[in-house]
């Protein structure tokens, strides 16, 4: 049956060298990441790479995380796609943020809760953003402070999941600041315990296994 289209030959065809590899390579960040959105995850994983920014990928398969509070479309990979695009820029215009949020995806509403409860508004500390969103995926204070441990360390999966104590101790203040009934002297209990027993003994360090051992005082009220 004949039809009007042109008929091209291989000889005619130009396919741009590293065509295959940008294909191959989408084609493992969409597996690895499993966007719930494949196109509007596409759009932005593409113009991500046209901007020279980082795109939206995951470093790992997850499965989802049956100690949610609730179905908040928040993972530990997410987050960590979201710290990798901010962590290097301190301070971000919230629409920016809200802009990334979409593109993964994650409902709208479980961004207004995240900016609700952190009173976000304008340019903001993109740790308190990351340190607000973390507890939505958190059982308690100190499961918090533990996610945000493997999210930031250094060391690799199982590890001990090393951050630095100065670090770690602006996002202890932040969330007993959060919490409210928690008691200034007993945060500078928990801080001097383990900066005495622990961390000078550790370079500076602190990792999850130093916070919850039974002779640490109470995280939380």
């Amino acid at each position: 049956m004949a039809t009007n289209e042109p008929y091209y030959t291989s000889e005619q065809i130009s396919i741009p060298s590293e065509f295959p590899d940008i294909l191959l390579q989408f084609s493992k960040a969409a597996i690895r990441t499993q966007p719930t959105d494949v196109l509007a995850w596409s759009a932005a994983y593409f113009r991500a790479l046209a901007n020279g920014q980082t795109p939206p990928i995951k470093e790992r398969m997850e499965m989802p995380v049956a100690t949610q509070k609730i179905d908040t479309g928040l993972t530990m990979g997410l987050l960590k796609i979201l710290h990798r695009q901010f962590s290097s820029k301190g301070t971000v215009p919230l629409n920016e943020i809200q802009n990334k949020y979409q593109d993964l995806n994650i409902p709208q509403e479980q961004f207004d809760d995240i900016v609700q409860i952190g009173g976000f508004n304008g340019d903001v500390q993109w740790e308190h953003f990351l340190t607000v969103a973390m507890t939505k995926i958190s059982k308690s204070l100190t499961d918090t402070l533990i996610k945000i441990c493997e999210l930031l360390t250094s060391d690799p999966p199982g590890a001990n999941a090393r951050i630095p104590f100065d670090q770690w101790k602006k996002f202890y203040r932040y969330l007993a600041e959060l919490d409210g009934d928690i008691r200034q002297e007993q945060i500078q209990e928990v801080i001097d315990y383990l900066a005495n027993e622990w961390v000078i003994r550790q370079n500076g360090m602190i990792h999850p296994r130093n916070f919850i051992h039974p002779e640490c005082p109470k995280l939380e009220a």
